[in-house]
């Protein structure tokens, strides 16, 4: 099994406190939750910034604004970015925050940033671009030198940085939720639903030792269709223009085939396994179809929560019995809308890696039991 840090809560970590500043980058205060929990772990003071939206009378604008209100020269500084809903505020917020620093001369800037915006967009489809390498080379311009994030939507995005990236894993708390809170576990299947989240559930199933089924068909992702590059240019319209001898084969088109369960499900706790919920509506799907195969309790987990305006009310009329995410993502209005939605806190991974890198400590020990498809 993944290794959990063996801190109590509550505990302060031992860290040399001198040179070290904690920042929050969000001028939201929901946002801020996670960042005070972080610096009561570590035992430190949040640093003192003010982080708002000037409006511009001119054109009846507003624009972000960082001041930063005591020295970071010389200091290793941690800026923690929880992305809210506006998150193109969010992002320019951790930037100018960032290049503050950085012509502040601080000895470094790492950004704590748990889920990593724009992760979604780290593929081309069609004519579009690869957002989350221009995300990238901007924070890598602004100045960031390192980064610590939580599952990041592909593990490639690590490359688009040339920066050291730690990525971090939410699985241990969440298979620790798994093994404390729903007691009779045993008798769960771990449940994929889409055959691209497979590897996930399959490294769920296997520290479980428990079953995995694959939900496969008109369910899946839709951007799975469009996840190998650009579309094709229009079909020329005069025929003859193109050369008798470049016939070139095509592919067949895709037919999803009608919904199955690869697995047995029938009379067991079905357990689905992500690491974003945003639309909601595949999950539902993927719930009445378990529960038409039979399973009698349906638990949907995930790192991310990003929870679409309508989604607490989607869950909540649903066949799902609980949705458990992390606090990387804020979503306390949500909770309130939705009893079903349950949080784990993980404050306790992300400390303890600001305390290693901030004590020239090596962080192999979080990343103990992580094989390549975790």
């Amino acid at each position: 099994m993944f290794c959990v840090p063996s801190t109590e809560t509550g505990a302060i970590m031992n860290i040399t406190k001198g040179g070290l500043v904690l920042f929050s980058a969000n001028s939201n205060s929901s946002c801020m939750e996670l960042s005070k929990r972080i610096a009561e772990r570590l035992g430190v003071e949040m640093g003192k910034v003010q982080v708002y939206q000037e409006p511009n009378r001119v054109v009846f604008l507003t624009e972000t604004r960082v001041q930063i209100q005591e020295s970071v020269r010389g200091k290793d500084v941690f800026i923690i970015q929880t992305v809210s809903k506006d998150v193109n505020t969010t992002i320019m917020e951790l930037l100018i925050m960032v290049y503050a620093c950085k012509t502040s001369c601080a000895k470094s800037i790492i950004g704590v940033i748990p889920y990593f915006p724009y992760s979604k967009q780290c593929k081309m489809r069609k004519r579009g671009s690869i957002v989350s390498k221009l995300l990238a080379s901007m924070m890598c311009k602004a100045g960031l030198t390192h980064l610590i994030t939580m599952d990041l939507h592909q593990k490639e995005i690590q490359g688009f940085f040339n920066i050291p990236v730690d990525n971090l894993r939410a699985s241990p708390f969440l298979l620790q939720y798994i093994q404390e809170e729903i007691p009779d576990y045993r008798n769960a299947v771990i449940v994929a639903k889409s055959p691209a989240s497979a590897k996930r559930a399959q490294s769920f199933a296997e520290r479980l030792r428990l079953g995995i089924a694959v939900i496969h068909g008109e369910a899946q992702d839709a951007e799975s269709d469009m996840v190998d590059g650009r579309h094709s240019p229009p079909t020329a319209k005069n025929v003859a223009a193109i050369h008798p001898s470049l016939e070139i084969p095509m592919l067949i088109p895709k037919e999803k085939p009608p919904i199955t369960v690869v697995g047995d499900v029938g009379g067991r706790i079905a357990i689905i396994v992500d690491d974003i919920i945003d639309d909601v509506d595949s999950f539902l799907a993927a719930a009445e179809t378990l529960k038409e195969r039979g399973a009698y309790k349906i638990f949907v987990m995930a790192t991310h929560g990003l929870l679409s305006s309508d989604a607490p009310r989607l869950i909540e009329e649903s066949a799902i019995d609980e949705v458990v995410v992390t606090n990387t993502i804020p979503h306390e209005i949500q909770k309130l809308q939705c009893p079903k939605i349950k949080t784990v806190d993980i404050s306790m991974i992300l400390s303890e890696a600001i305390r290693r890198i901030h004590n020239g400590e090596s962080m192999s020990y979080l990343f103990r039991n992580i094989g390549l498809d975790d």
